[in-house]
């Protein structure tokens, strides 16, 4: 339980002793694993320099409690490894203020970088997009005037076609009329000449019935004469 304590209080004083040698603070880091490797292996050439402990002395101590001398060189050296094996745990735990700001420094740089690439990105992707659209009125401006055009195109010729149309009948109301006015003054000139052709026979036929009514009074006369 002595020896327990006792290596309790050695571990503690090198704790101490470590700070005080490296005279720096420390957090818990935000960096990258890589950094905080590359930060260990800075610190484990310190840390042999900055273990403190007085191995002698603690020998020299369990052998004054009764431990034999080889027993208390094993307990002597296994306390150093506990040791350096915590003592490389807390700095593999841990990284500096400076390796902080510049973690940091590094951090608003890729930040701010990101920034920039997405702002170009976005000005890069609006310029396209309003490209496009540009375009695409462009195409909705020709597309209408093409519709136009074609609907203009159309309606020239339904009227074109409707005129025509109109003419035709005209014209064929016109040949009709004048079909109608030869056929009209046809049967006019029939009608005249069969008038004319009702009186001849009429007069014909006054002129026969005349004739006859004197040949017959002829007759009678001729017949009274000779009987009488």
């Amino acid at each position: 339980m002595a020896l327990c304590k006792r290596a309790f209080h050695l571990c503690s004083n090198h704790r101490l002793c470590l700070a005080k040698y490296r005279d720096l603070d420390y957090v818990v880091p935000s960096m990258t694993l890589q950094s905080s490797r590359h930060l260990s292996q800075a610190m484990n050439s310190n840390l042999k320099r900055a273990f403190l402990v007085d191995t002698l002395a603690l020998v020299r101590g369990l052998e004054a409690k009764g431990v034999p001398s080889k027993q208390a060189e094993a307990i002597t050296s296994a306390i150093t490894q506990v040791l350096n094996d915590s003592l490389e745990n807390v700095v593999n735990s841990f990284v500096s203020k400076i390796e902080m700001q510049k973690s940091e420094v590094l951090q608003e740089s890729s930040l701010s970088k990101f920034k920039s690439e997405v702002q170009s990105s976005q000005e890069h992707h609006f310029s396209l997009l309003q490209r496009e659209t540009e375009k695409l009125r462009g195409d909705i401006e020709k597309m209408r005037s093409e519709m136009r055009y074609e609907i203009d195109k159309v309606t020239a010729g339904q009227r074109l076609d409707l005129n025509l149309e109109r003419g035709r009948i005209r014209d064929e109301l016109a040949n009709q009329n004048a079909e109608t006015s030869s056929l009209t003054n046809k049967l006019d000139r029939e009608i005249h000449e069969l008038r004319a052709h009702v009186e001849a026979a009429k007069y014909d036929v006054i002129k026969y019935c005349i004739g006859t009514l004197v040949s017959i009074s002829a007759v009678g006369l001729a017949v009274i004469r000779i009987i009488l």
